[in-house]
């Protein structure tokens, strides 16, 4: 299998679970390129155990012998990867367990309650130390448009996800994509409903590559 689970960028470690996602998002990397600086995210099957994710983490970690690396894992690639949850938690308690000095994240769209018909928040306290859920938007509208969901009513889930993973003492940011082909969201209305919902708010620049 030559699938490339684990990559760098900018010195940190990303994890590549999936390519499965419950969105389509007009902004996504993906839909102009198969690659990550020259790294291959595409996969060739998704049938792979957290073992192997496990395998291909430490032969990155050892890349970073000689310094450079900023302590950093963050659950991000082609995919959704909360679609793994069960692979993510294994991963991600490993990584605790080896490497506690490690800070993790997810990056993820916040779809995952819908998915599994519960709360799953509850189950990434003590795994992570920080999740990153794309808002995407100020309206429900504006988001079905940019996110161009699989199923009805996302914007209010992935509001009420970012409300559990707070309730759960997780350290919550909503994330907005800004700028896609010169659009602008309403960054102050964003601001207003992370903060209700108990959430900081991160505003990623759009740019061509992704990055």
């Amino acid at each position: 299998m030559s699938n490339i689970l684990v990559y760098t960028l900018e010195n940190k470690i990303y994890i590549n679970l999936t390519n499965r996602c419950t969105n389509d998002c007009i902004f996504c990397l993906r839909k102009d390129k198969d690659d990550v600086c020259g790294q291959k995210l595409w996969l060739d099957s998704e049938d792979f155990g957290a073992e192997d994710v496990i395998e291909q983490f430490n032969k990155i970690l050892q890349s970073f012998a000689h310094g450079g690396y900023k302590n950093e894992v963050v659950f991000c690639g082609y995919g959704e990867p909360l679609l793994k949850l069960d692979i993510l938690k294994t991963v991600a308690k490993y990584i605790k367990d080896n490497y506690p000095q490690t800070k993790i994240r997810i990056n993820t769209n916040g779809h995952a309650n819908y998915v599994y018909k519960r709360n799953i928040a509850p189950e990434l306290k003590g795994l992570i130390d920080e999740i990153s859920v794309s808002l995407n938007g100020s309206t429900s509208a504006e988001y079905d448009e940019l996110s161009q969901p699989k199923f009805e009513n996302a914007y209010d889930e992935v509001k009420n996800f970012i409300k559990c993973c707070v309730e759960s003492g997780i350290h919550t940011v909503a994330s907005v994509v800004d700028g896609y082909k010169g659009r602008r969201l309403d960054i102050l209305a964003c601001a207003k409903i992370a903060k209700n919902l108990g959430a900081d708010l991160r505003v990623r620049e759009w740019i061509v590559n992704g990055y």
